[in-house]
């Protein structure tokens, strides 16, 4: 496990924090949130190579500024925010298309995103490339639905998200009735995160278990 750097299609070079699970048999893709490729996020990756995936987040701020890494504070939202504000969706979308083809040969690939990650996740399920998807409580999804997926995805949201409220989940269900789309009782935005004072174990674990038993049976080959 480690940093390596990747290339998108248009040359733009970046850093990806990558683990290999032994006997990997899949690929996935960790989108992630607004905070930069930071400790968190590196442990989610590491978390899903042991459960036997080649895994890699790509650090997707590096068109902005490199080596970006934010606490879970005041502060680290808002420079968060800066620095997504300063990204093209298309951009984002060809480094993830890059970490794609870099784990695709290990097997079938999925993505899964967290935030900000999560509605890139909802737009990565266009690609071509990827097999599966899971978005973890993305606020643009409802405002992308019209970029029909046409990889199976699923997605999670907080009942208190008061950053996506659930009209914006209840859209998403009727114009795609075919996605599952959690909703967990009790939970806010960024439940997933135990480095937030906004995590929920319990609906962390079940949205844990739920993804988990998605990507087997979706990237089984």
């Amino acid at each position: 496990m480690g940093m390596i750097e990747l290339t998108s299609a248009d040359g733009h070079i970046f850093d990806a924090y990558e683990a290999v699970g032994e006997n990997a048999h899949a690929g996935i893709v960790v989108v992630q949130e607004i905070f930069g490729v930071n400790p968190h996020i590196r442990s989610v990756v590491d978390a899903y190579a042991s459960e036997g995936y080649h895994v890699v987040a790509p650090a997707m701020f590096d068109r902005v500024e490199r080596n970006v890494e934010l606490d879970y504070t005041a502060e680290g939202v808002e420079a968060g925010k800066r620095f997504r504000g300063g990204l093209e969706n298309s951009d984002s979308l060809s480094d993830i298309a890059a970490a794609v083809e870099h784990v695709a040969s290990s097997g079938p690939v999925g993505v899964v995103g967290y935030c900000f990650g999560g509605s890139m996740a909802w737009l990565a399920a266009g690609l071509p490339s990827v097999d599966a998807a899971v978005g973890y409580y993305g606020g643009q999804i409802r405002e992308f639905m019209n970029q029909a997926p046409t990889a199976p995805i699923m997605l999670h949201f907080g009942e208190l998200d008061h950053s996506i409220p659930l009209e914006d989940v209840d859209a998403i269900r009727a114009g795609y009735p075919a996605i599952d789309a959690f909703v967990y009782e009790g939970a806010g935005h960024g439940f997933s995160c135990d480095a937030r004072g906004s995590f929920d174990s319990d609906a962390a674990d079940l949205a844990r278990t739920r993804t988990l038993e998605f990507f087997k049976s979706e990237l089984s080959g």
